[in-house]
Parts: structure tokens; sequence; C-alpha cells
């Protein structure tokens, strides 16, 4: 039996391993605030933790966990209940679900985010996979929407 948006699953499944991967690897190799520098003055990876959402908006908001469980338990159920997604479709919200869900577990378990992805030459604040795959899942939803609305097609 085939499974219905196989895509999305694969995505949201394959983002939160490797989110949860690197978070665990920068957490048992680095200390709190210790910076590893891959092209120095431009792209570090710096163990930092979050306790708010993008860019440290929103700081000690609690709320944000229950919003990434609800996020997901959408998401989910959007793949479970719908009929079969386009394919763009269904990576977006497969990485959005991945997302979502890797912030979330570091949430409800220690109450903050580890991030350490640091962009330093363009003073960017540091991120982490999860913040990646949220955004590749919007761009994957703009491409569906202007792929199938312009061309017409079915998207399979």
């Amino acid at each position: 039996m085939p499974i219905k948006n196989r895509f999305f699953w694969l995505a949201a499944i394959i983002s939160v391993i490797l989110d949860r991967f690197t978070k665990y690897l920068i957490v048992q190799n680095f200390t709190l605030t210790e910076t590893f520098p891959l092209l120095p003055g431009i792209f570090h990876f710096t163990y930092v933790t979050n306790t708010g959402a993008a860019f440290s908006l929103f700081q000690g908001g609690i709320w944000l966990r229950w919003l990434s469980l609800l996020v997901s338990l959408g998401l989910i159920a959007l793949a479970i209940l719908s009929p079969s997604l386009k394919r763009f479709e269904q990576l977006g919200y497969g990485f959005i679900l991945g997302g979502a869900m890797g912030n979330g577990i570091d949430r409800f378990a220690t109450g903050y985010v580890v991030d350490f992805i640091d962009f330093r030459v363009i003073r960017f604040p540091v991120f982490n996979l999860a913040d990646v795959f949220i955004n590749v899942g919007i761009i994957c939803l703009l491409i569906s929407t202007f792929r199938y609305t312009s061309s017409g097609e079915n998207g399979e």
C-alpha cells in the first residue's frame, strides 16, 4: 500500500533527525557561548540558547512550546486528512513540520532552543537547522503556489 503524501513524511523525518543530531553534537562538544570559526569572521559554530522565537523575539515566551505543538499537530492532520498534496506542498509542509518539531522538542525538554549557526559577515542572529528547514519549507510552498497557479499543472 503506497503512503499518501510520502514526500511530506520523508522531509519531516529527515529534518527532525538532522536537527536533533546537530544540536546533540553541539551540546556534547561545546560549552555555552563557545565558538569555533570555520571561516574566521564569516561563518562560525557558536553554541547559544534562545528562549524566544526567530531573531530572539518574544524571549521567555512559554506559549511558544504550545504553538510549536499546535503547528505540528495541524500539519500532521493536514497530511493525513487531506487528499494527496502536490510535491512541493508536501515538501514545504514536511520541512515546516520537521523544524517546528525540532525546536518544539527543545522547548518542551529544556525551555530553550539550541542555536549554533553563526553568520558573522552579515551579523545575522545565531540559528539552527530547524530554522533552516522552516525557511526551506516556506520557499517550497512559495514555489508550489507560483508554479501551479501560473502553469495550471497538478504537481504530480
